[in-house]
């Protein structure tokens, strides 16, 4: 055997020997009601501490995600305009918006960014 493969599993014998005693340790006894419940000043919970979450909200916030991240990547395109060929620059920097515009499109097209159904 090699060196590399002898480390290999000497590396995940390792780590599956730590991952089984962090279970074994992490293990709960038992399950307390008062514990499980939620803590609210001393009183029982009015409402369930778990209110329903509109989905469309977050759809709308993973888009804007997604979208933000995209237009960061667009930052290095400015900074790289002086040291690339112009043409090269162009045909990346429309091929990325197209990308960008039809991702748009998509989303819209599916009605994810309409509010009110």
């Amino acid at each position: 055997m090699t060196i590399i493969a002898l480390m290999s599993i000497i590396l995940f014998m390792i780590s599956l020997l730590m991952m089984t005693i962090c279970m074994i340790i992490s293990k709960k006894s038992f399950m307390d009601r008062e514990k499980a419940s939620p803590f609210e000043c001393g009183f029982d919970p009015k409402s369930s501490p778990r209110i329903p979450f509109s989905l469309h909200f977050f759809l709308i916030a993973v888009i804007f995600l997604i979208f933000d991240v995209e237009i960061t990547l667009l930052i290095p395109l400015i900074l790289t305009i002086n040291i690339s060929n112009v043409y090269n620059y162009f045909m990346v920097s429309i091929f990325f918006m197209v990308i960008l515009l039809l991702g748009l499109y998509h989303e819209w097209n599916q009605g994810a960014l309409n509010w009110t159904n």
